[in-house]
């Protein structure tokens, strides 16, 4: 079954939103490698509509005109690219093609496909889908040490908590939180009567 991760920049205050607004001062060879790990590792990768377009505008450039960064280009253009959307699409991107049907569905029968990770990078409604629906096995976040204080958040309200297990982390020379959760099964109910069982009691003399 595949393996579906997804791969955000945030702010310290939770912003997922124009990050190239305020990250690229902390972009550095660790957080290059955590991304090339990420989503640079997938054979798929699902997007968004407004992501997946902001990608198809600048990465075929980059291929073609073969800098540093063409290498990454590569990869993302010989990855399978399926882009969720209402309307119709047509692409020029090669290997891209569109999400069919229903999307717990068409995404239950991707990860049916055999082995290998389904990467997504940004596309936060997807991911909130995902997260919703149970069906995302890996959030990487890079929290970045920086309050942009507007923006959209990853968390929306809803009712329905979403509990989390913190599965791997790493701190990077420029302050930024490398961070990998995985789904976990919800807490036990407690208050305060549990809790203050946890403080520290007065040392006898």
């Amino acid at each position: 079954m595949k393996k579906i991760t997804a791969s955000l920049f945030s702010s310290l205050d939770g912003v997922v939103e124009a990050p190239d607004q305020w990250h690229f001062p902390y972009f550095n060879d660790e957080m290059g490698a955590s991304v090339d790990a990420r989503i640079g590792a997938a054979d798929t990768i699902l997007f968004g509509r407004k992501t997946y377009d902001s990608f198809a505008g600048a990465w075929p450039e980059r291929e073609a005109a073969g800098g540093e960064d063409a290498y990454f280009a590569k990869k993302l253009g010989d990855a399978r690219k399926i882009v969720l959307s209402r309307s119709k699409l047509d692409f020029h991107w090669r290997n891209s093609e569109q999400l069919e049907g229903d999307f717990t569905k068409a995404v239950t029968a991707l990860k049916n496909e055999g082995d290998g990770t389904i990467g997504l990078s940004g596309s936060v409604s997807v991911v909130r889908q995902l997260l919703a629906e149970g069906l995302l096995d890996e959030l990487h976040l890079l929290v970045h040490p920086i309050a942009v204080r507007k923006g959209l958040r990853l968390f929306d309200e809803a009712d329905t908590p979403i509990p989390l297990r913190l599965a791997e982390s790493a701190t990077f020379s420029t302050g930024v939180l490398d961070l990998l959760y995985v789904p976990a099964e919800a807490p036990a109910a407690a208050g305060y009567e549990e809790a203050r069982t946890h403080l520290p009691e007065e040392e006898q003399s």
